[in-house]
């Protein structure tokens, strides 16, 4: 795919924070040596990690150097640091993994999960969230437009950058073994936004990008008008005009 905007993803800064912070809640660590934020993007959930461990070092990591960029001006005193989560290992004394909204796009991320829990100490933390949302609207409708139009032999792998996450019981027989212990569960939000056109908004950022990056300008522009068109019926307007993004999230803390 090509680069990440920052400034696209931060549109709904505010909805896509909340995950992060609700995952930061459920850490059980009073203090910690070092922290690091997996997929750290823009910054933003590196922020709040930096308020509740103002005295850690903190590492923010992510794959994007336009994301490392912005969370660079954003938290001028933080380290940040360009890595594939595929390769890399913590340093010793680690004692918290935090990943907002990162493995969703790893095909390998089963193993990755396992190989990072493992290489933390006793008492050391993994704490992940995912969206758990492409049964939902908004994705049913990228894939249907993906077919229906003449872009559909170019988006074939669109379809395939993501996969539908595992069931959380197989989170649990992967992660147990190695951890003391590990909650599981999943929180559905539901996000009051402008109408169908923020909904597309939104996704522009995320999800619709395996769609959109492959087609040329006017491919892109119809299979937007295509796509938008599908939103539109899918999330029809309330008494005050607004849609509800209805967004299920996966949520892990394993504890080592």
């Amino acid at each position: 795919m090509a680069e990440w905007n920052a400034e696209s993803y931060l549109r709904f800064e505010d909805e896509r924070t909340r995950p992060a912070r609700d995952l930061l809640a459920q850490v059980p660590l009073e203090d910690a040596r070092r922290i690091v934020d997996l997929g750290c993007g823009p910054g933003n959930s590196t922020e709040l990690i930096v308020a509740r461990y103002p005295h850690a070092e903190i590492v923010g990591l992510d794959s994007s150097r336009t994301m490392l960029e912005a969370a660079r001006k954003r938290l001028p005193a933080v380290e940040f640091v360009q890595a594939d989560l595929e390769a890399w290992r913590p340093a010793p004394g680690t004692d918290l993994l935090f990943a907002n909204a990162v493995f969703q796009w790893l095909p390998g991320q089963m193993q990755i999960l396992h190989r990072l829990l493992d290489a933390l100490p006793a008492g050391g933390v993994l704490a992940v969230q995912m969206p758990d949302n492409l049964d939902e609207p908004s994705h049913v409708a990228m894939r249907e437009a993906a077919a229906a139009g003449p872009w559909a032999a170019k988006l074939g792998e669109a379809v395939a950058a993501r996969a539908v996450l595992p069931a959380p019981s197989a989170y649990y027989d992967l992660l147990k073994p190695l951890c003391r212990r590990l909650d599981i569960w999943h929180t559905v939000y539901n996000h009051p936004l402008a109408g169908a056109d923020a909904v597309v908004d939104w996704v522009k950022a995320t999800g619709l990008r395996p769609f959109t990056d492959p087609l040329e300008a006017e491919e892109r522009a119809a299979f937007l008008a295509d796509y938008t068109a599908r939103v539109a019926r899918a999330y029809p307007p309330l008494h005050d005009g607004r849609v509800l993004l209805r967004f299920p999230r996966l949520f892990i803390v394993a504890v080592r």
